[in-house]
């Protein structure tokens, strides 16, 4: 059960980290509006109670979002550049950086990286 959350969560770690990002920011925002703008506010009064609540669960989601956004989209970065080279060499350099990295990543990088190993001949 846990190897299949796990994968899930790998393989949709992009879209996941992208609905974390609005849903905090959405929260947040509630939260704000309730908080600062209560007697112009849109909402019902049992929100307005727990506005400062929203607010602070809101930032801590956002800031997740969008540290688990930045870290994928580097890590994207990373391995998509290693792999342009056609230098053995160059990338037996970053062999083992590149092969953690992509054990965290989504099946397709696996598999580029696969590909890319038969391709220079790397075991």
């Amino acid at each position: 059960m846990a190897g299949k959350i796990t994968n899930f969560l790998r393989e949709a770690q992009f879209p996941i980290s992208i609905i974390l990002t609005i849903f905090g920011f959405v929260v947040l925002f509630i939260g704000a509006t309730g908080l600062w703008y209560n007697n112009l506010c849109f909402l019902p009064k049992a929100y307005l109670d727990w506005s400062f609540y929203l607010l602070l669960i809101g930032f801590f989601v956002f800031i997740a979002g969008v540290y688990y956004l930045f870290i994928f989209l580097k890590n994207r970065k990373f391995v998509l550049e290693e792999l342009e080279t056609n230098k053995r060499s160059e990338l037996l350099k970053r062999h083992n950086e590149l092969k953690s990295t992509v054990k965290h990543m989504p099946s397709k990088f696996q598999k580029m990286l696969s590909d890319k190993e038969e391709e220079l001949r790397i075991k």
